[in-house]
């Protein structure tokens, strides 16, 4: 996949744009390189504004393979191992998926597309999950997926960077054209998602994914569990303090409102994997837009001195650790992975 570029680069200074999931990993694999490394961000520190915000969290690479392109699971495998390497505490727990009797044959296909799963009756989903017992007949498991706390994983990656000797600049709102003007020997890395259409990537879209935070003790559950369903995906990933997140839609819109008929399916949806989530507290309702080329595949952007990593779509704390790495191997080595990088 990789190959040797005619003329690698040297440059020491790093100047990154955009703190969320993409660019902390692209910070910190450069931070742990030796690089001089600045993160900026024009958020605070809360990043309660990036997309991050927002996401599941979900490190399913064999789950995605049902619809999404090779290169995602390829990249996916990859990012599992760097997820291990730099933060250990990466639960990986696996992932469970289920689905009722009407939709059995979807249940099938599902199983058809993806690999690396193990089949469980009801007495195996009830060993793993005591909250499912005698709620589905079968399920998948994929004993090697994983799932982390987006808005406890951000702040855990900021301080690794800063341990690694990178300076992070909050509320720092800058461009990255202007940046590579002002440095003399250095590059500067786009990772602003949606915002860098400012600059020129007019072929990026936002497709927003709604999701319900709520809160409930009569539920326990390990692991993200993924019910099969005709019209959309659902999944419910669980959280510290007995807290579950339900998404996710799929929207070709870029408002972040969430609209009645998608709450009401994925609290549906939720009674239907358990009746006690019914009785859930709701805690946030949310929308968060990512950012998607037309193929909804990532892109590494190769310019001069800048390099733009975005289109991450609904995949990005799953590709984030790759593409981080794949950027730090050409810079390193003039590596070139042709599936993901274009060169001006």
């Amino acid at each position: 996949m990789l190959q040797k570029a005619t003329s690698p680069r040297g440059e020491s200074s790093v100047n990154i744009i955009g703190a969320g999931i993409a660019g902390s990993w692209q910070a910190l694999l450069f931070a742990r390189a030796g690089y001089d490394v600045t993160l900026h961000e024009r958020g605070d520190a809360a990043m309660t504004q990036a997309t991050s915000h927002l996401a599941g969290g979900m490190l399913a690479p064999w789950c995605e393979r049902e619809s999404s392109e090779p290169v995602i699971t390829r990249l996916g495998i990859r990012s599992l191992d760097l997820w291990r390497e730099q933060i250990p505490e990466t639960p990986f727990n696996g992932s469970l998926v289920v689905s009722h009797p009407r939709d059995r044959t979807d249940f099938e296909r599902f199983a058809k597309l993806t690999t690396d799963h193990e089949r469980l009756d009801a007495s195996g989903i009830a060993e793993l999950e005591p909250s499912l017992d005698g709620r589905f007949r079968e399920a998948l498991f994929f004993a090697g997926e994983g799932h982390i706390e987006p808005r406890a994983v951000l702040p855990k990656l900021h301080a690794k960077l800063a341990e690694a000797g990178a300076a992070i600049k909050f509320q720092s709102d800058c461009e990255p054209d202007k940046i590579a003007q002002e440095i003399k020997n250095g590059i500067v890395i786009d990772c602003r998602g949606l915002a860098a259409r400012e600059s020129g990537t007019r072929d990026l879209r936002g497709v927003k994914g709604e999701m319900v935070i709520i809160e409930t003790p009569e539920v326990q559950l390990s692991r993200p569990v993924r019910l099969i369903h005709p019209r959309w995906p659902l999944y419910i990933i669980p959280r510290d303090g007995n807290r579950f997140m339900i998404g996710a839609t799929t929207v070709e819109a870029e408002d972040t409102g969430v609209s009645v008929r998608s709450a009401l399916e994925l609290l549906t949806a939720a009674y239907a994997v358990h009746p006690a989530f019914a009785e859930a507290r709701i805690v946030e309702i949310g929308a968060g837009l990512r950012p998607a080329f037309p193929d909804n595949l990532p892109r590494i952007a190769i310019d001069a001195k800048r390099i733009s990593v975005n289109g991450l779509y609904r995949h990005g704390f799953l590709l984030a650790p790759a593409l981080a790495e794949l950027t730090l191997a050409y810079v390193e080595r003039g590596a070139i992975d042709n599936e993901v990088m274009q060169c001006s």
